[in-house]
């Protein structure tokens, strides 16, 4: 199997080549920079490996939530290439990226994903790692305020994503004893969005590029 997943959903911006199970990402922190790194990133990855992009059997990308901008820019790319090469697309959520992040980190199964979403909102998700070793999501992704969000069930819920540095009173009040622990600085990498996309292409979960759409969850990008 081969296939190149991008995200620039965040500050961050990273592209990963997925060749018969081996990895190999670029990843750059560069806020306001993707639309001019992730071309070049691509390609970076392509000229390594010495394929064309049309030698591959799928593209994907994470399609949010995150920045507006940035989640727009992915999809562009992503469904200009596709077209071009006649592939078809894996939309991967950025929540459930994060998760699988934190699980190939630090091994936790059980994780609270929480972007912050401004005006005193998170994207939140709530997924759990099964045997196959995929974060698999456990209830509705959704945007909220930060005491508002949705609870699963059980206790040694693992908290990761801005959204715990922007409202680490409100979600620590709210999960309670159920937290186990926190990691505020994790980034949403193009290397989880390939496992998770490889796992969507082998269920045949793919889709043309022109139904690969960005993840909003909030229609709204300012207050009135």
């Amino acid at each position: 199997m081969k296939l190149l997943a991008i995200d620039t959903s965040g500050d961050a911006c990273s592209a990963a080549l997925l060749i018969d199970g081996k990895i190999e990402q670029l990843f750059e922190t560069a806020p306001r920079r993707h639309g001019e790194r992730i071309l070049p990133m691509m390609q970076d990855l392509l000229d390594r490996a010495g394929l064309r992009v049309n030698a591959l059997d799928a593209l994907a990308f994470g399609c949010g939530p995150g920045s507006f901008t940035g989640v727009r820019i992915a999809a562009a790319v992503i469904q200009g290439a596709a077209f071009g090469a006649d592939l078809p697309v894996l939309p991967v959520s950025t929540l459930g990226a994060l998760a699988q992040g934190q699980f190939r980190r630090g091994g936790q199964r059980r994780l609270l994903t929480a972007l912050d979403a401004r005006m005193g909102e998170v994207y939140w998700g709530c997924f759990e790692v099964g045997e196959d070793g995929l974060a698999a999501p456990r209830g509705e992704e959704a945007v909220c305020p930060p005491d508002r969000v949705e609870l699963p069930a059980n206790h040694g819920w693992y908290g990761v994503g801005s959204g715990w540095a922007a409202h680490t009173a409100s979600l620590t009040a709210r999960v309670g004893d159920a937290l186990a622990g926190v990691n505020s600085d994790a980034l949403c990498e193009a290397r989880d969005i390939v496992i998770m996309a490889a796992a969507q292409l082998h269920a045949g979960r793919q889709v043309s590029p022109e139904l690969a759409a960005p993840v909003y969850l909030r229609d709204r990008v300012t207050r009135t």
